[in-house]
């Protein structure tokens, strides 16, 4: 079939590279524009972007595919399918009318569970057990539309929302790619979400990802860990802003501390909560780098009993 792909970050590369390396043709690629990156905040091409042009494919970068330009091109190119991974930026009517089997998605997260932008995020700070990718067919409804295949995901007690996504974007490849092998040769006919289990993940902003030191230690544990690598979870000491890293939910008997309270020792930083203790891996200051808890703690000289912000 001819495909025109749809993606923008790291995670939709390895299905842009399965879909070449399949039987289909990829006649071209639709990213975002390039978007201001780093601390000189210039533009930077996106990660399929590079992709596809080491590869020879054309890039189309519309500002927004409601654009004419782009769906007279779209229209052109006489796509049969428009496979999508991430692209970030929602398919208006139109556009969705143009190729001959729709446009499909794989999404991180098997439907209808976690529909929308941040579904592995979700998925981590839930503590769920088990998760996965979908491939579904894009309609007017946000990740609401039949779906083709899926494949399930144990999390990890240690998984970041990175990690997780990293296997996923690698494993969901192979299912975008049998997705499409099932539609052109007609064997595979997409099925209607459940209307049970729907649960929705929004973005998660920046406010998201403060600790409430007061909620369980396991909750702060998925909190931080839903949360790296972005946006950060973080926390407030002496009125400045410092990042999080993943933390150990301290199993033992350990110190007794108030929510946000901070223990110090010589090779370890533990924080109270609501029920447990944590101990601190990375903690990042603002405006420098990441740094071992321990290294922090002796840099700023924690006294005894000061404590983080307790709540927002």
């Amino acid at each position: 079939m001819r495909l025109v792909f749809a993606g923008t970050p790291a995670p939709a590369v390895p299905s842009l590279l399965a879909l070449l390396d399949s039987s289909h043709e990829v006649v071209a690629v639709v990213t975002r524009p390039d978007a201001p990156a780093g601390r000189g905040r210039r533009l930077q091409p996106s990660p399929v972007r590079e992709t596809a042009e080491a590869h020879g494919i054309p890039v189309l970068a519309p500002t927004s595919p409601k654009d004419g330009d782009f769906q007279a091109t779209l229209r052109d190119l006489a796509p049969d399918v428009c496979p999508v991974v991430a692209y970030g930026a929602l398919i208006p009517p139109p556009a969705l009318d143009i190729p001959r089997h729709g446009w499909v998605n794989l999404h991180f997260s098997l439907l209808p569970a976690w529909r929308g932008a941040a579904p592995v995020q979700r998925a981590v700070i839930a503590g769920d057990e088990v998760t996965g990718a979908s491939t579904f067919r894009i309609e007017a409804g946000l990740d609401t539309g039949p779906v083709f295949g899926a494949m399930t995901e144990t999390v990890q007690p240690s998984d970041t929302a990175g990690t997780l996504l990293g296997r996923l974007a690698e494993r969901g490849a192979g299912l975008l790619v049998a997705t499409m092998d099932g539609i052109a040769d007609g064997s595979l006919i997409p099925v209607p979400q459940p209307g049970e289990g729907v649960s929705l993940a929004p973005k998660i902003e920046v406010a998201d990802a403060q600790i409430r030191w007061a909620v369980p230690a396991y909750a702060v544990d998925r909190l931080v860990r839903g949360c790296t690598p972005a946006p950060g979870a973080w926390t407030t000491l002496r009125g400045e802003r410092v990042k999080v890293g993943p933390v150990r939910v301290d199993g033992g008997l350990g110190l007794a501390l108030a929510a946000g309270e901070l223990g110090v020792t010589k090779s370890a930083v533990r924080v109270g909560t609501g029920s447990g203790v944590v101990v601190l891996g990375e903690v990042q200051p603002h405006g420098k780098r990441p740094m071992p808890a321990a290294d922090w703690a002796r840099g700023v000289r924690i006294e005894p009993g000061e404590r983080f912000q307790a709540d927002a």
